[in-house]
């Protein structure tokens, strides 16, 4: 049995800047500066999982310890010593420290005493620090003056796929660069050339279903590869990735979204099952109606947006889907997207998925089915005046007739009937600006003259307009130019207050009593 066997992650992971695939910008910028001698003293590499972080990495240690040239060099060559023993993690001066295992100071302590020593076999000093993210407070700090101003001999390498996580302190020392996703069509020639490589049959329905289900890394996309070759010995079709991954042919989703615009929910509910017994995952499925409601919703005729050719879905799927559109307006595949992203959360808590996903059917049925809020207001608007037209007029005097409930107006006649009727009203704010700060100077039947302590050129209008809403008649306010002493209507409860025996009495059990407060 052979026990060598390397996976091809592994096996065709990238040795120079050449075979490093869809990150075009970060080889560009990292050859011009290698060639010009513009050689930075830390850099950091972030992006998600997969993507050559800590491969761009080792090839940029072997680029500055190639001993093809005298000095370092954009294309290394591979084959030296120093590159050899790099590419096998085994050189002296390229030290790869995981920083999920070394995350304390004294680490990062021993890390910083041996850069102060000069390289053994190369020319540089590289220290490659994967997932930085997981220093401690402490280490980030120990490392902070000697990444500003290493040695001239070091290089410091970062890589982390938070980079939230890194302080902003050891950001501003560095040159970073973000690594992109790769794209699935370099995605599907790369796995492509691997099957070539290794003898194996990828039709291109498989490829295409690998490319994506990889999600922009290539590690990922690769160890799904190897899984599906393992799996069929050498021939990945179709049939075997969907298998493998536990997803629904596109042509099934698109099917299964014909059936649930339908409206028949029984027939839904039945295919769903017959897709559940098929082996499908839920929570993928969940996620390929999605990736068909986002692209039926591009498609729509209604946003003039295209054909949407760079869809996933072959010409035959797309005429289809165009078909099932025709029928359906924007505003439901709206609410079913959300419908369908609320579901997520719901899918992970669920603890019978096949539960939730029959109710999400449901819900997703209903909800369609209602019509758009602009078409209900106009069935309102044309509703209303044929009601009216269609309404009998009845002449007759002695005619029974359902009149609307009169409004009772309040009859106020002094100073304290308006703050009662402004207490009953609820008019919290009204009321205390009234009773704190106005002194009636006279009282009448539609007109009130008073003095207004603050001068809020407010209260008179909201005032006479409260007024005339409760008491059905207009109101004059007329507001005086000095205070005649006056007491508020709080004043004169606290003398009422203060004249009362009980009240007295009590105040003079205790030294320097005030009333600071009158309520109801």
């Amino acid at each position: 049995m052979d026990t060598n066997y390397t996976v091809l992650a592994r096996k065709y992971r990238s040795q120079d800047f050449q075979s490093l695939i869809g990150q075009d910008v970060l080889v560009k910028t990292l050859t011009t500066a290698i060639n010009t001698g513009r050689i930075a003293h830390a850099y950091i590499f972030t992006g998600i999982r997969g993507t050559g972080k800590t491969s761009t990495a080792r090839i940029l240690a072997k680029a500055l310890n190639c001993l093809s040239d005298e000095r370092a060099t954009a294309t290394p060559c591979g084959t030296c010593e120093n590159c050899r023993a790099i590419a096998a993690g085994q050189h002296i001066d390229v030290l790869e420290i995981d920083a999920a295992s070394h995350t304390g100071v004294d680490n990062m302590r021993d890390i910083l005493d041996a850069a102060q020593y000069r390289p053994t076999n190369g020319r540089y000093k590289v220290y490659i620090i994967d997932e930085v993210h997981m220093l401690s407070t402490s280490a980030f700090n120990a490392l902070l003056k000697t990444l500003e101003e290493p040695p001239a001999h070091v290089i410091f390498i970062l890589a982390t796929t938070e980079i939230r996580k890194v302080p902003v302190t050891i950001l501003s020392r560095c040159q970073r660069f973000d690594l992109v996703r790769v794209p699935v069509e370099t995605l599907k020639k790369h796995f492509a050339w691997i099957a070539s490589q290794e003898g194996v049959t990828l039709d291109d329905a498989a490829n295409e279903l690998l490319a994506r289900a990889a999600d922009g890394s290539v590690r990922d996309g690769l160890s799904l590869l190897d899984q599906a070759i393992a799996q069929t010995g050498g021939n990945v079709d179709e049939a075997a990735v969907l298998a493998m991954l536990k997803r629904a042919d596109r042509g099934v989703v698109v099917d299964f979204m014909r059936t649930l615009l339908s409206g028949d929910v029984a027939a839904a509910l039945a295919r769903a099952d017959q897709i559940y017994t098929n082996g499908a995952d839920l929570a993928m499925l969940l996620g390929d109606m999605m990736e068909w409601t986002h692209w039926a919703t591009r498609m729509h005729p209604a946003l003039h947006a295209g054909e949407c050719i760079n869809s996933p879905y072959t010409a035959d799927m797309r005429e289809q889907m165009q078909q099932i559109i025709a029928k359906t307006s924007l505003n439901t595949l709206s609410r079913i997207w959300q419908v369908l992203v609320a579901s997520i959360s719901e899918m992970q808590a669920a603890g019978n998925q096949k539960q939730c996903f029959d109710m999400l059917i449901v819900r997703c049925m209903h909800i369609a089915e209602i019509p758009p809020i602009a078409d209900l207001m106009k069935q309102a608007q044309n509703a209303a005046p044929a009601q009216k037209a269609a309404a009998p007029i009845n002449t007759a005097p002695n005619a029974t007739q359902t009149a609307a409930p009169k409004k009772t107006m309040l009859q106020i006649t002094s100073a304290a009937q308006l703050g009662t009727a402004l207490q009953e009203a609820r008019e919290i704010l009204l009321y205390s600006y009234y009773s704190s700060n106005i002194e009636i100077c006279d009282f009448a039947d539609g007109c009130i003259k008073y003095f207004d302590r603050k001068g809020d050129a407010d209260f008179a209008p909201r005032m006479a307009a409260w007024l005339a809403d409760k008491t059905g008649k207009e109101w004059r306010l007329e507001r005086a130019s000095q205070s005649q002493n006056a007491h508020t209507i709080t004043e004169q409860k606290q003398e009422e207050l203060e004249a009362d025996p009980l009240v007295a009495s009590a105040m003079n059990l205790f030294a320097d009593a005030q009333i600071v407060g009158v309520s109801k």
